[in-house]
């Protein structure tokens, strides 16, 4: 069997977008967890409810993970016992987006439904668009470093 090498990297090194972003969210729970707050704050039993096969303490490590990386927010409805209501930040709703990629991408690939416009029912399409020129950007044309272009 070949080896696989990985290159380190130094502790000096400034980590590129991705990997700064696979810090905060790189795991399967916690990207499901962002998706089940997409429609409003949950509460626990809630959360657990719409992500079956997930267990207890690994719901309560992602959840303040989450709050310590300001992805989401808890608030508490009842002391006691305490319990919490969770909800996104500012941060955690910019990842919406993002998922919405990963899902629609995902779903292409297993044969599954592509995220459709409501209007007209046509297949949507994603892309870079510069709101300085007013005009649609292609890979070409996007800048920054080779470290933090994904392409």
């Amino acid at each position: 069997m070949p080896e696989i090498t990985t290159t380190a990297r130094t502790s000096t090194a400034t980590p590129s977008g991705l990997e700064s972003a696979l810090e905060r969210v790189g795991d399967r729970w916690s990207l499901l967890v962002v998706d089940a707050l997409l429609d409003g704050p949950r509460r626990f039993g809630e959360l657990r409810a719409s992500l079956p096969g997930i267990a207890p303490n690994i719901l309560t490590d992602r959840l303040r993970r989450l709050e310590r990386e300001r992805i989401l927010v808890s608030k508490a409805y009842s002391t006691r016992p305490p319990r919490m209501e969770y909800a996104l930040t500012g941060d955690g709703r910019d990842l919406a987006s993002a998922l919405r990629l990963l899902s629609d991408w995902g779903s292409r690939r297993t044969g599954g439904e592509p995220l459709r416009h409501d209007r007209c029912g046509t297949p949507i399409e994603a892309r870079w668009f510069c709101p300085t020129c007013g005009v649609p950007v292609g890979d070409a044309e996007i800048g920054g470093t080779d470290e933090t272009r994904l392409v």
